[in-house]
């Protein structure tokens, strides 16, 4: 029975295709509730968004049908993944849903900002500098056709990233656990223990092997690691 539903919120260039795989291995305390932006997937047709808030207002209602009755809530989100779960988990909190942890990988805290820009440069320089932030090359962008069909939608998801500002420092009432591959070459420990001070209930910062896409390899880790996180503080059963 599932104890805990578990938002996944995607990094840029994702659809939910990515969580879904992670459902038939997930422990049976986790249901793993993947979220699906415009522009990818069976939402191609739909014009992808550019700004956190708007890519919010458009999903939220499907989340909220989507974890009516569950009991626990908990979040997460890697990279551009992460700030979106940390908005969603502010508006949900606002709602009064039953929300248990926050987990987030792979990115600064989320009033940061990102150094580097890739938005506005030229198709090759974009999808160069986007390598150089993920540490990673998706390979169907290695195919021309399908490089032109998916270049909008991540555009899309990098400006959304780039121009992200939290609208002010509030912090949440629940604690965030951040994850980070201890390879991670684009995002430092210092940069991770950042999301302290997104909690007033707590923060535990943890290293998995790998780099910034450890997480492309280690689903079940991952999965065990959430399922173990939530355990240990009391929040659902193993």
């Amino acid at each position: 029975m599932h104890e805990t539903a578990v938002i996944c919120l995607p990094f840029a260039g994702a659809g939910a295709s990515f969580f879904r795989a992670w459902q038939p291995l997930a422990p049976e305390s986790l249901d793993v509730v993947a979220v699906q932006l415009a522009g990818r997937e069976e939402r191609f047709v739909d014009e992808p968004h550019t700004d956190v808030a708007s890519a919010l207002d458009d999903v939220l209602p499907a989340v909220v049908e989507r974890i009516e009755g569950a009991g626990r809530i908990a979040l997460f989100g890697h990279s551009l993944g992460a700030v979106l779960a940390f908005e969603l988990a502010r508006r949900l909190d606002r709602l009064g849903a039953p929300l248990t942890r926050l987990f987030v990988s792979g990115s600064p805290g989320p009033w940061s900002g990102r150094e580097s820009r890739a938005t506005g440069l030229p198709d090759d320089a974009f999808l160069a500098q986007v390598e150089r932030f993920s540490g990673y090359a998706h390979p169907t962008l290695q195919h021309p056709e399908m490089r032109s069909m998916l270049l909008p939608m991540l555009r899309a998801d990098v400006e959304m990233h780039e121009n992200y500002r939290p609208a002010d420092g509030q912090a949440l009432p629940i604690p965030v656990t951040a994850l980070r591959g201890r390879d991670d070459e684009l995002v430092s420990a210092a940069r991770i223990a950042e999301w302290a001070g997104a909690s007033t209930a707590g923060f535990r910062p943890v290293e998995l092997a790998g780099g910034h896409m450890y997480l492309v390899d280690r689903a079940e880790e991952v999965l065990g690691l959430l399922a173990g996180e939530l355990a240990v503080a009391g929040e659902s059963a193993p």
